[in-house]
């Protein structure tokens, strides 16, 4: 499943938000859905990027290794699949 994050660094709290319903893509017709993700990490050095993907796992309640950043490495908006 991947789904698109916006993410929000720097927060008061760590904290998963879905905020939108499954997309249809035209390519491959796959499903995705947008979540907001705050983190109290600051965007250096990939440290926020390792906050979110431990903030999915406790949403999805699934291990780390499961979960994949496909696009977006430096961007607020990004694209996770877990697997």
């Amino acid at each position: 499943m991947k789904i698109i994050v916006k993410a929000k660094t720097k927060a008061r709290e760590n904290k998963v938000e879905r905020i939108s319903q499954p997309t249809l893509l035209s390519i491959g017709q796959t499903e995705l859905v947008i979540y907001k993700v705050s983190v109290k990490e600051a965007p250096v050095a990939g440290k926020a990027n390792e906050a979110i993907i431990r903030a999915l796992a406790e949403y999805f309640n699934t291990s780390i290794s499961r979960i994949t950043l496909v696009s977006g490495q430096t961007s607020k908006q990004k694209v996770f699949e877990i697997k």
